[in-house]
């Protein structure tokens, strides 16, 4: 819980305060407890998960706790979220990439691509660096889905500095992508920040990418049609039909997978070939 970033956006460290560590052991335990209870995925989530254990071991402990979730029983997928593109540890992507559990969908919210936004934003990371950890995890972590989110309309965004961003959202594809505008927080360093561009410039913005990522969204559904892939079943829409979740799908944020098969359990992991998309979502039948 908590934050120690100085992002200057962001309010979550003066409602949460400093990053606090939940001890491992404490993790393990809540995580049996889960399985005991029937829970085939654990999601990992913090307002900053790769900075785990800092505080309360004196160092990142973020690979570590992976490799014991590992070895609890019963969990099938271990999903990661909120990763900050710094304390990316070469033994942490070596986990990530040989692992059965660990799915290879990372979620790193990268918030935006020029170094001078980036600056004025307090990252603490640049353009480049930012560039060559997407490049390595994708050259390290096989099928890799990434997920990000990034911010338009940051005060003194200039066009120069969005048509970067936009070129570098046509050029990475992310899998999975959400874009949000520039909005002041009061009480945080941007709210006092000059430059601050009007509604219409940040909305449009956001628009401009958002439909450039439709497309990148739609390919990548298209290129999963034909291959077979474990859907985690969620919910039951009728009789033959259910919905449920690939591994490249985050619960409430990302596509769905609706598969049609029979007597399917709620809470299993089912192979499903994939058969055609429907706008974001992929439609499938389970392989009985």
């Amino acid at each position: 819980e908590g934050c120690d970033r100085t992002c200057t956006f962001c309010s979550i460290p003066m409602m949460r305060g400093k990053h606090v560590t939940k001890p491992m052991e404490m993790v393990i335990e809540e995580a049996r407890e889960l399985a005991d209870d029937g829970a085939r995925e654990l999601i990992l989530v913090a307002q900053d998960t790769t900075y785990y254990g800092k505080d309360l071991y004196g160092e990142v402990r973020l690979a570590e706790l992976l490799r014991q979730l590992e070895q609890v029983s019963g969990i099938d997928w271990i999903r990661l979220m909120y990763l900050y593109p710094i304390h990316f540890t070469d033994e942490l992507i070596d986990v990530i990439a040989e692992s059965p559990r660990i799915l290879p969908y990372l979620d790193m919210p990268l918030q935006h691509i020029s170094s001078a936004v980036l600056k004025r934003m307090q990252r603490r990371v640049n353009g480049e660096q930012t560039r060559e950890l997407v490049s390595k995890l994708r050259d390290r972590i096989p099928n890799l889905v990434l997920r990000t989110t990034f911010i338009t309309g940051f005060p003194g965004e200039t066009d120069e500095q969005f048509e970067e961003l936009r070129q570098f959202v046509q050029e990475t594809r992310f899998q999975r992508m959400g874009v949000f505008t520039f909005s002041r927080e009061p009480g945080t360093p941007a709210d006092k920040l000059d430059g601050h561009l009007p509604d219409d410039v940040r909305e449009a913005r956001r628009d401009e990418l958002m439909t450039l990522q439709q497309q990148i969204a739609f390919d990548h559904a298209d290129s999963l049609i034909g291959y077979e892939l474990d859907v985690l079943i969620d919910d039951q829409v009728k009789d033959d039909l259910y919905v449920g979740r690939s591994f490249a799908d985050a619960p409430e944020i990302d596509s769905c997978v609706y598969v049609s098969g029979n007597d399917l359990t709620v809470g299993t992991l089912v192979p499903v070939e994939m058969v055609r998309r429907d706008d974001y979502d992929l439609v499938g039948i389970a392989v009985q």
